[in-house]
């Protein structure tokens, strides 16, 4: 499906191959900067809880210099491939994914983590910070090598009540503003009396091939199979 127009804000829209076009929000430097600074603390902790490991000495500072490694460069890659994100990015509401909107692979982590040293040079962070501001999804130097993107994690809310219907693959490609539509429908289809349901439903005979009752089932099918290819739909 390609989409029409070109966006203005920060949410970058893709197409999964299914035909669904998913929004993903960019998360910019301001807030992606705060959860760097909650990772630090975090990490911060982690270093002194080691401390004490200077007391054994020569084995002592072996084992401090390898957790401080540990730490430093697996930490984030150990959360992001764990839950999708390190727990200062979780707390500021922000998900690494990959740029088709999927969840994060072991080598792309590995790359965008290693090149932490290229962004943070020449200090704090100053490349990584020039080349988000240049980039239109705000994009360090480790995200364009990786082909990640840092996201705002979908706000949690409860699941669409949708009639069980089996789901059904559209024969082509549906806009946001259909899918949109569908999905209400689907949800608001119980309280609708049957009439008013077909009359809606054969609205759309164009697409589904069919009128009357059969019009409705199978638009609810296409609305179950959206919904869950939705991003953070846990249907």
């Amino acid at each position: 499906m390609k989409i029409p127009f070109e966006p203005i804000d920060t949410r970058r829209i893709i197409e999964i191959p299914e035909g669904v076009a998913l929004q993903l929000p960019c998360a910019g430097p301001a807030v992606r900067a705060t959860a760097l600074v909650i990772d630090t603390l975090i990490k911060g902790t982690l270093y002194l809880l080691l401390l004490p490991l200077l007391t054994f000495s020569d084995f002592g500072w072996g084992v401090l210099l390898l957790g401080v490694f540990l730490v430093e460069w697996f930490y984030p890659v150990f959360f992001e491939l764990r839950t999708g994100a390190t727990p200062g990015k979780r707390i500021m509401g922000l998900l690494v994914v990959t740029q088709d909107g999927t969840a994060i692979r072991p080598a792309a982590s590995l790359l965008r983590n290693l090149l932490r040293a290229a962004d943070f040079l020449p200090f704090a962070y100053g490349v990584g910070l020039v080349a988000t501001l240049m980039d239109r999804d705000f994009r360090r130097i480790g995200d364009l090598a990786a082909g990640t993107l840092v996201v705002h994690r979908p706000p949690a809310r409860s699941h669409r009540k949708l009639p069980q219907v089996p789901a059904q693959v559209p024969p082509q490609p549906l806009s946001l503003d259909l899918q949109e539509a569908l999905l209400d429908f689907a949800e608001r289809s119980p309280q609708l009396s049957r009439a008013r349901r077909v009359e809606l439903a054969e609205r759309l005979t164009s697409i589904t091939g069919h009128r009357g009752e059969r019009a409705v089932q199978t638009l609810l099918g296409y609305a179950n199979w959206i919904a869950r290819g939705r991003l953070g739909d846990d249907r």
